[in-house]
């Protein structure tokens, strides 16, 4: 349902019929009616649409570019800053002091390390005795029994106290920080350059047109009781 639209058609029709039936209390109401949400609803389309000889209208289109300065300051400002970062890193909310690495340690490839063992092993003194026994080619049944000991091994020290605590000390340094907030910063800019004027008129659209259609709808009210008053204070 247009609220806009159908405000605004209640108004005409309540001028039109005080007009043709002579009903001047009716015709004043519908009349004073009309032009509050007449231009209500002319004010918000400005917000959106440039209207031709009307000056300021069209107004986020055109402002587009600070637009987008002022959602990145607003995020860097309010949501990135040093201190909410820090917070984060330090547990307080939830942050690094439950971090689980151990599904980002299942999808590592451990293969390599097997590999530089092997070779290890390969150049020390045992070198020559596992060439005894058939050299690198003897340790391959070991590569998958390695692997799953390694991941076991590692996600029990990533999710150890000592662990936590070592790896919010390091990101809880000055400089991480900054160098996370600069990377954020760099992401921000990368979706925001990715916006257009029309995109964002159509985001801000969705979100407000709806509110503001009620500027129409209590324009118009507004405007009917005071074109009401206007007509019975007239008559006498």
């Amino acid at each position: 349902m247009n609220k806009s639209f159908i405000t605004n058609f209640i108004a005409l029709l309540a001028t039109l019929a005080g007009y043709f039936f002579e009903q001047s209390l009716l015709f004043t109401v519908g009349l004073f009616a009309l032009s509050g949400a007449f231009t209500n609803w002319i004010a918000v389309h400005m917000l959106f649409e440039k209207v031709p000889l009307l000056y300021g209208s069209g107004v986020i289109p055109a402002r587009f570019e600070d637009f987008k300065v002022a959602i990145k300051e607003l995020m860097m400002e309010q949501f990135f800053t040093e201190k909410n970062i820090d917070r984060f890193l330090s547990g307080s909310s939830g942050g690094i002091g439950t971090l689980d690495l151990v599904p980002v340690i299942e999808k590592i490839d451990l293969n390599p390390a097997f590999d530089d063992l092997v070779d290890v092993i390969e150049k020390s003194s045992f070198g020559g005795m596992l060439a005894m026994v058939g050299g690198s080619e003897a340790l391959q049944p070991l590569r998958e029994p390695f692997i799953e000991k390694m991941k076991v091994t590692v996600g029990n020290i990533s999710q150890s106290e000592e662990f936590n605590h070592i790896l919010r000390d390091e990101l809880e340094k000055p400089n991480v920080i900054a160098d996370m907030r600069e990377k954020v910063s760099e992401i921000i800019d990368q979706r925001l350059n990715e916006l257009t004027p029309q995109l964002v008129k159509e985001i801000i659209q969705a979100m407000i047109r709806k509110h503001l259609g009620w500027l129409v709808v209590w324009g118009g009210v507004f405007g009917g009781v005071i074109g009401f008053i206007a007509a019975v204070t007239n008559n006498f």
